[in-house]
């Protein structure tokens, strides 16, 4: 299953005779384990990675460092849901470090995220400090180099 995973994971949109002939194994076989791959919450979406600048549209994105204050028996779990339930996170990390968890929110313009980041994510009970950073520019997402501007690096030699 790990191979079928490994392939996935790289291009979602290989079809099941693909990666039947790549790993060597009968299509039906192949199909039943993605069913209970995707049943059992191990292939839990399949993504497509968007540049959204090329498609037109701005998005700001922002990574907000958030510190909080330990909940009795369930630790930073309790905080951690109410926040990625917000529609506007994107991802939540439990950090090692300065700050405690690692959230990444999307929005129209930075007065939205920064919106969010003042009245929605920092007054929950828990939460005892945040850090916006906005991201400038994004060259590589989820493995995947957006806009590839590789050069060549060769002495021009002229006569």
């Amino acid at each position: 299953m790990q191979e079928i995973l490994k392939l996935l994971e790289n291009e979602a949109r290989l079809s099941t005779k693909e990666i039947a002939f790549m790993i060597s194994l009968p299509e039906e076989e192949v199909r039943r384990k993605i069913k209970e791959l995707e049943e059992n919450k191990t292939i839990l979406r399949y993504l497509t990675i968007i540049n959204w600048e090329k498609a037109g549209e701005e998005k700001v994105t922002a990574l907000i460092e958030v510190r909080l204050t330990p909940q009795r028996d369930v630790g930073f779990d309790a905080v951690a849901e109410r926040i990625y339930r917000f529609p506007e996170v994107k991802s939540v990390y439990l950090m090692s470090g300065a700050y405690d968890l690692a959230v990444f929110v999307e929005g129209q313009n930075m007065k939205e995220v920064s919106n969010f980041a003042a009245t929605r994510l920092a007054t929950i009970e828990g939460v005892t400090r945040t850090a916006t950073h906005f991201v400038m520019k994004t060259y590589k997402r989820e493995g995947v180099i957006l806009e590839d501007q590789e050069q060549v690096k060769r002495l021009v030699i002229s006569p």
